[in-house]
């Protein structure tokens, strides 16, 4: 029987067929990760730390107005149900478990609603809590950490895009035709973090940021009041990854610096550690530009043409963020260390290779743990 079920594009499927590795942990060390994000890109660095027996959180944005989620937030008044869903659906035990695959189907015949969507819209109305209802979808898959969004409040993105244009709404600025250069949360009444979240943040010895678009699943964590002062608080490193490719209008054209600096210029000054981003070759002070990887009819993009992409060959919808050199020098004058590593999957060129970013991040709680000391 032909299916009509359809499902988010992911990478998890192979991040999950990563297997454990031996605890990254010293005897009788605890390891605690946070990955602060949403969409598609958060349940990345999800499953590479559960393979590595870290103990794992994750703090959603609660801006997402788009899609299924969009319809159920306006017609139900419901806490944005998405980005969470994701993350539960990352967290599972078993990625292969017929309650966890059927968590992410969509019915493209009822509005393309997933049934995760629904079931945390329902439970949230039943249960009487958001918070009570993501517990139980946790307990349903066998969740292997806890997923927590930034607010419960019911907060809207506005941005600024690089040509001075206002945009009003996640779904709308992610798709701009110009990269955005600002955005903040607007809300009702004053916007409250929620403490469990918070907390989780504080007590982490790693706060992961991203992979994930930046401006409309990163940042806008960053916006609630709390949460830049939770990542101060923690005794724990930051890390950001960035994202391999712009395949949406909030970032396009956005060198790996220019990243860097909007989450600088959103509160993240002085807290971003470390700064991961793919770099398929050494990089020299005389040479080009990189982040190239193929994609695309697997028509390959040479380091020298990086800086002037070919829309069309593109295909109008991806392109490398790229890294130079003197980037990188640019970048860590303001503090951050940057790692640069081949991360690209040579099988799905816009998604980072499982083991190259476990290989990473093992390398970078290394690192944290030698600064701790």
């Amino acid at each position: 029987m032909a299916t009509v079920f359809t499902h988010d594009p992911s990478s998890t499927a192979a991040f999950a067929a990563l297997g454990q590795t031996p605890p990254v942990a010293a005897p009788g060390e605890h390891l605690r990760a946070v990955v602060i994000g949403g969409g598609t890109g958060a349940p990345v660095s999800i499953r590479t730390l559960l393979s590595m027996q870290v103990e794992t959180a994750a703090v959603v944005a609660m801006a997402d107005d788009g899609g299924s989620t969009g319809i159920l937030r306006e017609e139900a008044d419901v806490t944005p149900p998405g980005d969470v869903r994701k993350c539960i659906a990352a967290m599972a035990a078993d990625p292969a478990d017929p309650l966890t695959r059927a968590f992410k189907y969509r019915f493209p015949f009822a509005r393309n609603h997933t049934l995760g969507n629904l079931m945390l819209s329902a439970l949230e109305d039943a249960a009487g809590s958001f918070p009570e209802a993501i517990a139980i979808c946790e307990r349903l898959l066998d969740a292997q950490g806890r997923v927590y969004p930034s607010t419960l409040d019911r907060v809207t993105l506005v941005a600024r895009t690089r040509d001075g244009r206002e945009i009003e709404g996640q779904a709308v600025a992610c798709h701009s035709r110009t990269a955005l250069e600002r955005v903040g949360l607007r809300a009702a009444h004053p916007i409250r973090a929620y403490e469990p979240a918070l907390e989780a943040i504080r007590a982490a010895d790693l706060i992961v940021l991203g992979p994930g678009s930046l401006f409309t699943s990163i940042i806008p964590n960053l916006l609630v009041p709390g949460v830049v002062d939770a990542i101060r608080a923690s005794r724990g490193c930051t890390l950001f990854v960035c994202s391999l490719a712009d395949m949406q209008g909030e970032t396009w054209g956005l060198t790996v610096r220019e990243h860097v600096e909007a989450l600088m210029d959103h509160g993240m000054r002085g807290l971003v550690d470390y700064v991961l981003v793919h770099a398929p070759a050494p990089l020299r002070p005389d040479g080009p530009a990189t982040g190239a990887f193929d994609a695309v009819g697997g028509s390959g993009l040479r380091s020298a043409e990086l800086g002037e992409v070919d829309e069309a060959r593109w295909g109008g919808s991806i392109r490398p963020v790229a890294v130079t050199y003197r980037d990188v020098q640019a970048i860590q004058a303001q503090g951050p260390v940057v790692i640069a590593r081949d991360l690209v999957d040579t099988a799905s060129p816009t998604w980072h290779d499982p083991a190259a970013l476990r290989n990473a991040f093992s390398g970078v709680l290394k690192l944290c743990r030698s600064r701790q000391r």
